[in-house]
């Protein structure tokens, strides 16, 4: 039998799933689906908290890992299917014609030329890879002057700023100053976008997620609490191949 409890470690609110089983000790596991704890049947559940709260800088630094990885939704990338597009939507019009592969934006349509002679994956790929360019291309002009802004305000210099396809994080920062930002962020609300610019910034001054460094992003964004749940909530809903 699995139960949901819940544990307040540091500043947050953390639910976890409970299962009892014949082990010794009390083990933990932290996924896409949050953290889940292992326990023998006879240990009380003053002795798990306990357990939890020893080990919560581990389990706070392993979930918003996993809450910085991007999820995946698959597109079958024909007419009529909608993009996620800074809060709100394009729709997406494939027209068989040429031999390259063009993409052209009119208001919140986004049109894809395609070879008529493409099919299957081929096909697929060369619609994707069209508007990764569209997505990369607009995330350089959107996102660069953000990053831009905060760390001015922190007073630190960006050495460059890089948009690029990465799987398992929005946004990364180098310890020579430069900022990779993923172009998926691109489909989400400027908020949240604004949000993890301001996060990446933050680690010009603070290279790790310690006190200090949320310190750091509070000083430039101080709801940014609002908008980390926001970003969490929102990953399964913009987020896509």
């Amino acid at each position: 039998m699995i139960q949901t409890a819940h544990i307040r470690l540091g500043d947050q609110d953390i639910p976890y799933s409970l299962r009892r089983s014949t082990r010794r000790t009390i083990g933990f596991v932290i996924n896409r689906n949050g953290l889940t704890v292992t326990a023998p049947q006879r240990v009380a559940v003053g002795d798990i908290e306990g357990a939890l709260k020893e080990k919560s800088h581990w389990i706070l630094s392993k979930l918003a890992a996993w809450a910085e990885r991007p999820h995946q939704r698959e597109l079958a990338y024909v007419t009529g299917e909608t993009l996620p597009w800074l809060g709100g939507e394009l729709k997406l019009q494939i027209e068989p014609r040429g031999i390259r592969t063009t993409l052209r934006r009119d208001g919140d349509r986004v049109l894809v030329t395609v070879d008529p002679e493409a099919s299957g994956e081929l096909r697929r790929r060369a619609i994707a890879s069209a508007l990764m360019r569209h997505y990369k291309r607009e995330g350089e002009h959107f996102m660069r002057p953000r990053v831009e802004a905060f760390a001015a305000r922190l007073e630190r210099p960006v050495r460059k700023v890089v948009i690029r396809d990465q799987k398992r994080r929005w946004g990364s920062c180098a310890a020579d100053g430069t900022i990779r930002l993923n172009w998926r962020l691109m489909g989400f609300p400027e908020i949240l976008v604004d949000y993890v610019c301001a996060h990446e910034a933050a680690h010009l001054v603070e290279p790790n997620h310690s006190p200090a460094f949320w310190s750091t992003v509070e000083r430039v964004m101080p709801d940014w609490r609002i908008h980390r749940a926001e970003m969490r909530r929102a990953a399964d809903l913009w987020t896509w191949v």
